[in-house]
């Protein structure tokens, strides 16, 4: 049995500042929202306290530059992971978000609000393909998974971190540009990070597949990060079937290493399986629509809750937080694959009685909360908890595990890819297709509201069809 040292929990720990910076960034400008667009008073400053130009137009403009950045960045992972190794990658990972939210918590211009936004998507897009697999090469195969759920934590911590420190930030007794802290404190973050990348090491199981000289490299420092428990200290418990020194191989092993486009035009036979599961296991976490339910929460809650206003979103991520733990103590007692079904079963669950109360509490007509409304609310929760013990870690953790390890790295970048992508595509698309599954615009005569839960069925329906098929090819 082996657990991380101090060291290693260290290690662990700044790598998981990715992902946070990944969730932080999903929702920060949601919160600031208000302040942005001069929804308050204009203080005259040396930086501008809000920006005038900030429509409705604008702000999806620059909210969306974040997940262009994002598929760039993914795009690049593959390449960037195996040449400048895993450490180097998250040194520049690093330095794209210090610099994206250096330029948005200084920023005097939309255009430069923008250009750092699409800087942080560039650098969360290389960083979330990187932090699951340098997780899963650091640790010891026995906790290896418990571990690779941090990547998840990560992300529902940032997104909560946003949500809190937006609640303070942007109240009108924090001061004019206080928004602009909000932005520093990632900036801070980020900066830290790259600091210690130079006190970090390099992941074990790289450098062996890079050179079998390296082996000596890769033992010290898995002694270094672990502390063995009942066995032989000179065992390494990450050998198994994809290591080199289990298996030798040629010096030449790391030419080997497959790159994104052989992948997608020459699929070799032992990738095949994987690159299906692990590209439907991504499109159905962003198809259940876990973007789109917590960005327009709010608006559902708020009827049934009509005082609260912003809290309600800090509430539904602090319940995001809180169900992000189970999956840490269930993942080996369940394994993944039945974990992430239970999962997919709450969330279809939810989605199917979220639309029938919301298309009653529509036809009711009713101005005020009605009992439907309260139900709707419920439903929005139990489907986040839902998310959260399954969808959201797990396809994470799978792509090191059942990916061999030659494709390891182009395997996460094309699944990454495609999540950014559909993640992109359901928030472009959330309210047109409710609208047109209701009728029209709310404010058109053809407008049905006793239709407007019909959106969530379609997303029920998507997530059954997509996982189908992770649960027909997954021999986990």
């Amino acid at each position: 049995m082996s657990a991380l040292t101090p060291y290693g929990w260290l290690v662990v720990l700044w790598i998981t500042a990715i992902p946070f910076q990944y969730g932080y960034h999903i929702s920060v400008l949601n919160q600031l929202h208000s302040v942005l667009s001069c929804q308050h008073d204009l203080v005259p400053n040396s930086l501008p306290t809000c920006f005038q130009s900030l429509n409705d137009f604008t702000f999806s403009v620059v909210t969306s530059v974040f997940n262009l950045g994002g598929l760039l960045g993914s795009a690049l992972a593959s390449l960037l992971i195996d040449n400048s190794g895993r450490r180097g990658t998250a040194r520049i990972t690093s330095f794209l978000i210090a610099l994206g939210s250096a330029l948005m918590s200084l920023s005097a211009s939309t255009t430069v609000l923008g250009i750092g936004r699409f800087l942080v998507g560039m650098g969360s897009g290389v960083g979330i393909c990187l932090a699951p697999l340098y997780l899963n090469e650091v640790a010891p195969r026995s906790i290896a998974s418990t571990v690779g759920v941090l990547t998840q934590l990560g992300i529902v911590l940032g997104i909560f971190f946003t949500q809190l420190l937006g609640v303070y930030f942007t109240s009108p007794s924090a001061g004019p540009n206080a928004w602009r802290f909000v932005l520093f404190f990632s900036f801070a973050i980020a900066f830290v990070q790259f600091l210690m990348t130079s006190l970090m090491v390099e992941s074990p199981r790289y450098l062996r597949s890079k050179s079998l000289r390296a082996g000596d490299d890769a033992r010290a420092i898995e002694r270094r990060i672990w502390v063995e428990r009942g066995i032989d200290s000179a065992a390494s418990p990450l050998l198994d079937e994809h290591d080199p020194e289990t298996h030798p191989v040629s010096p030449h092993r790391s030419s080997s290493t497959l790159g994104v486009s052989q992948i997608l035009f020459k699929t070799p036979a032992d990738v095949r399986t994987p690159l299906l599961i692990v590209s439907c296991a991504m499109v159905g976490q962003q198809f259940s629509g876990i973007n789109a339910v917590l960005y327009y929460s709010n608006d559902i809650l708020s009827q049934a809750l009509p005082e609260l206003g912003k809290y309600v979103s800090l509430g539904i991520t602090i319940v995001n937080v809180i169900m992000t733990f189970p999956p840490i103590l269930l993942i080996e007692k369940l394994g993944r694959k039945r974990l992430l079904f239970l999962s997919v079963a709450g969330a279809v669950t939810s989605l199917v009685i979220l639309g029938i109360a919301l298309n009653l509490a529509g036809a009711s007509g009713s101005q005020g909360p009605t009992a439907w409304t309260t139900v709707s609310s419920v439903f929005i929760v139990i489907f986040v908890m839902s998310f959260a013990i399954g969808l959201g870690p797990v396809p994470f953790i799978m792509i090191p595990e059942i990916a061999p390890f030659h494709a390891v790295s182009a395997l996460s970048t094309i699944a990454l890819t495609l999540n950014w992508l559909i993640n992109f595509s359901v928030s472009l698309l959330f309210l047109p297709l409710r609208n047109a599954l209701s009728g029209g615009p709310p404010s058109s005569p053809h407008h049905d509201p006793g239709k407007i839960g019909r959106v969530f069925w379609v997303f029920a329906a998507a997530l059954v069809s997509v996982m189908g098929v992770v649960w027909r090819k997954w021999k986990a």
